[in-house]
């Protein structure tokens, strides 16, 4: 009986973990990519894992990201700051993230704070795939990266 037990716990634990890899909110998504950045693990700017974009990311938004990424070798591409802040240097203050708005499989995520004295804004949208949300497409006050990087990468 205690075996039964023991196994029953474990086999929970792991569904448990493996349940809490998506993120049930897409606030929370947007939530885990910002503390990924602050745990030097963000999906941007990096060339060694693909899946790790691919969990934060459409396919049609991971393959830009990743594209410009390998094409960049280094250098600056198309992104030439930090796209969750939408600047290259930062001094920020007043971060919220505000309450996902959500209607039929798609989301809305605003993201206010002040940069250098400077009011932003930042608005994610995300789709539901596959039981996961992800970011489709994040946009700024004068462009969205979405067509910035069609713009840029696909030649």
């Amino acid at each position: 009986m205690r075996l039964l037990t023991l196994l029953l716990l474990f086999v929970s634990c792991g569904l448990t973990l493996h349940a809490a890899d998506k993120a049930a909110t897409p606030d929370a998504l947007v939530a885990e990519l910002y503390k990924s950045e602050k745990k030097k693990a963000s999906p941007f700017f990096q060339d060694k894992n693909r899946a790790l974009v691919d969990h934060y990311f459409t396919k049609e938004l991971g393959d830009l990201l990743w594209k410009d990424t390998i094409d960049s070798k280094g250098e600056v591409g198309a992104l030439d700051g930090d796209p969750l802040y939408d600047a290259q240097d930062m001094e920020i203050k007043n971060f919220l993230i505000h309450p996902a708005k959500t209607e039929e499989g798609k989301a809305t995520i605003l993201v206010t704070f002040v940069n250098f004295e400077e009011k932003k804004r930042i608005t994610f949208q995300c789709v539901q795939q596959g039981g996961a949300w992800k970011i489709s497409d994040i946009q700024y006050a004068d462009y969205a990266l979405l067509k910035l990087l069609k713009d840029s990468v696909v030649k």
